[in-house]
């Protein structure tokens, strides 16, 4: 019996490559679960100049040659990145104080596939990691989701970086309000970066009928890697993405709150709690857009994002960092909003968003509305980075008991600035407004909030016969020894959900 011939095998044609040219594909904004509907359209942009001040960024590895590439690709992935952080850079750019710089140095660094995760970060580089961004990938149920490929993740990402470069004091404050903010401003940096696209303006300006703070694309951030954290932990994210701005969550002190909860519950831990004042920006936006004219258009919505990022960065330089540092950043927008340009245009409803949010209490309001603007400080509008206040703030000494550490007390960065308003949030249990805590006391819970949810790197300086050593994948904490005493530092921000 003779042995059948082999059939010679048939290679398949090398794709071919896509033709050169002077625009990349990228997506508009988060491109969706991949699993509940078909992801969206790529578009075509200009190449991104990585290099452009006055915020340059620098993904690493080879940049491919400029092209439009299909989505899946490595190349269509980087192109994806350096699209959306182009977007923010430039947009923040123009808003920023003029001379800003990057705390990590010249150039934001960005790397878009650090490994093995459903997450993205951004650090300082103080601990072993390298400065700036960092992206991953996870395949979860046959899928693999990369972080540094959603605009809503690199833009969020980026704002850490930015929030950092104007006001650096906001990364080591010891405060869930300090640090809610910073996951705040991720998400507000997000919504106004997708809207400097014309296509994405109209977009969502005929999802909303122009009510721009109902469910849309604009609200949902982050959907596809939402929907990778969810199928393996169902509670831990919103329903329909990462995180949704249309939400109706009101202000409650957050030292009462759980230091976790399901999604559709506040608790204290940051990302949690961001989504009072992101819920409030979303609603202020809708409310500046409307003060356009009669029939505001897309123009307009680009004019009121943009408008919005002013008074946002000058409330940012200006507020002092505080235990209720919420109300603190509401009452110094709305007194911006008294200034030049604004003049009062956009006061009363920046004011009302805040109130119905309880992120200024009725009392403060009304106390608000005796604010002398003229004695207002400089406005960031007119601000150089030479004006920024000094990047440290006052150490205090806490208990370390409880932590299992091998020290008895550990030395954290506290939020203790002098008040210009004497506003606050309003009170959930009682009449008025809650009362402010002192900075030892946010200080000290916030710190067990922190070892509470295990993300605390206490190296060697913990006793594993006391103290509870293991924590979660990814510390955004580290313990160190300075000058004989333990310190607690932030080493990271991070988008993700850590659960092993």
């Amino acid at each position: 019996m003779t042995k059948p011939k082999k059939t010679a095998a048939v290679k398949a044609p090398k794709p071919k490559p896509p033709a050169p040219s002077k625009n990349v594909a990228c997506w508009e904004d988060d491109p969706g679960d991949p699993k509940s509907h078909p992801q969206l359209m790529p578009i075509t942009v200009p190449a991104p100049n990585q290099a452009a001040q006055p915020l340059p960024f620098k993904l690493a590895g080879k940049v491919p040659a400029v092209a439009v590439y299909a989505p899946g690709t490595t190349e269509f992935r980087f192109y994806a990145n350096a699209a959306a952080l182009r977007r923010t850079a430039d947009f923040w750019g123009k808003i920023v104080p003029t001379g800003t710089k990057w705390e990590v140095g010249a150039t934001l660094g960005v790397i878009l596939d650090d490994g093995v995760d459903l997450n993205a970060y951004y650090t300082r580089g103080d601990f072993q990691d390298a400065a700036g961004l960092h992206f991953f990938h996870e395949a979860v149920k046959g899928h693999t989701y990369f972080s540094g490929e959603s605009p809503d993740v690199c833009c969020h990402e980026m704002g850490h970086a930015v929030l950092d470069a104007i006001r650096p004091q906001l990364f080591d404050a010891q405060t869930i309000e300090a640090a809610a903010f910073h996951e705040a401003f991720g998400d507000m940096t997000a919504m106004l970066s997708d809207l400097q696209l014309p296509s994405f303006r109209q977009e969502v300006l005929a999802e909303t009928g122009g009510s721009l703070n109902r469910n849309s694309r604009l609200s949902r951030l982050a959907e596809q890697l939402g929907a990778a954290i969810r199928i393996q932990h169902p509670d831990a994210v919103d329903a329909d993405s990462l995180r949704n701005a249309a939400n109706s969550f009101f202000y409650k002190d957050p030292q009462t709150l759980p230091p976790s909860a399901p999604a559709n519950q506040l608790s204290s831990e940051p990302h949690s709690f961001s989504r009072v004042f992101s819920g409030a920006f979303l609603d202020i936006l809708a409310a500046i857009f409307k003060l356009q004219g009669a029939s505001p258009t897309a123009d307009d919505l680009l004019k009121a994002s943009q408008d919005l990022g002013k008074l946002l960065v000058n409330a940012i330089l200006t507020a002092p960092i505080v235990p209720d540092y919420y109300s603190q950043v509401a009452a110094h927008m709305v007194t911006a909003a008294q200034t030049a340009p604004f003049d009062g245009k956009y006061k009363d409803a920046i004011k009302a968003a805040f109130v119905r949010r309880g992120i200024l209490s009725l009392q403060a309001a009304a106390t608000m509305s005796a604010v002398n603007a003229r004695s207002f400080p400089k406005a960031a509008l007119t601000a150089s980075a030479k004006d920024k206040a000094p990047t440290s703030l006052p150490k205090a000494s806490i208990s370390a008991a409880a932590y299992g550490l091998n020290q008895a007390s550990l030395i954290v960065h506290t939020a203790e600035d002098a008040k210009r308003f004497g506003v606050t949030s309003a009170s959930l249990g009682m009449i008025g407004s809650v009362e402010p805590r002192s900075a030892q006391n946010a200080a000290e819970s916030y710190t067990e909030d922190l070892f509470q949810r295990g993300r605390v790197d206490v190296g060697k300086h913990g006793i594993d016969s006391t103290g509870t050593p293991h924590r979660l994948a990814f510390g955004t904490h580290v313990v160190v020894e300075e000058n004989g005493e333990l310190v607690l530092k932030r080493r990271a921000f991070e988008c993700g959900f850590a659960f092993d």
